[in-house]
């Protein structure tokens, strides 16, 4: 039996959609969306961005972003479930390097890793670069580097460092200040 395209005009809906449904099945098991699931790394463009800093965000970017309110962006807090309950940065997620693998990450987005040095985050990085995602970025001294410039500021009485102004939120506009309704009196 040999089916033409003019035999399956005139089967049924049902019997049409679930021939459709049959070959895209076929077609998703033998097929694969990832190419092979191999991403080409060039280490020469991997260097090159290493050494220009392009996958780092500073702790006073990220302060900002916070400020700001932005949620178009992914804060991983790389360290094990203990030190996430004991201490983070607000709006991050706890996902171990051993489970970011398994993760469900989408390859669109900007993702910050963090750790509490830097080692960690660099790992991290690399692994996700290797998977393909194209928007990630590591915390520039990690944790550490949060907790010093910018959870616990020192003044420039306090060291001969200079220290680190974290932006302030933009003013919210005023509305022109009217003066009060007089409430009229009601009663004798």
């Amino acid at each position: 039996m040999r089916l033409s395209l003019a035999r399956i005009a005139q089967w049924s809906l049902p019997r049409r959609l679930a021939l459709a449904a049959f070959v895209l099945g076929a077609l998703a098991i033998a097929g694969d969306p990832y190419g092979g699931g191999a991403v080409t790394l060039h280490p020469h463009e991997l260097a090159a961005m290493v050494q220009k800093e392009v996958d780092h965000v500073t702790v006073e970017e990220l302060a900002g972003w916070i400020i700001q309110g932005r949620s178009d962006y992914r804060l991983i807090d790389l360290r094990d479930a203990r030190a996430y309950a004991a201490y983070h940065i607000p709006p991050a997620e706890n996902v171990p390097i051993t489970d970011l693998p398994g993760d469900t990450l989408a390859r669109n987005e900007t993702i910050v890793l963090y750790s509490d040095g830097g080692i960690h985050s660099a790992q991290a990085w690399f692994l996700l670069k290797a998977r393909g995602y194209r928007g990630v970025y590591i915390l520039r001294g990690g944790l550490e580097e949060w907790n010093g410039r910018v959870l616990h500021q020192t003044s420039p009485a306090d060291s001969a460092a200079p220290t680190v102004q974290v932006p302030s939120p933009p003013a919210a506009p005023m509305a022109p200040a009217t003066a009060p309704k007089k409430k009229k009196k009601e009663g004798c």
